[in-house]
């Protein structure tokens, strides 16, 4: 699983802009299930955060 979070980190740092775990799994090719437990986790380690409704950044 770590090697997910790294992979969907990256994708979100390139997004420049909060997105969802849908736009996520579409930049990546990972499955929308492994997006979803993977964000579950992030968001525990307070790795994402949420600025807008439903929509996550990397923390800095």
């Amino acid at each position: 699983m770590e090697k997910e979070k790294k992979i969907i980190l990256e994708a979100m740092k390139r997004a420049w802009e909060p997105i969802n775990a849908g736009k996520v799994a579409e930049m990546t090719g990972l499955d929308r299930k492994v997006v979803d437990k993977s964000f579950a986790e992030l968001k525990k380690e307070w790795a994402i955060i949420s600025t807008v409704r439903c929509k996550w950044e990397p923390a800095k």
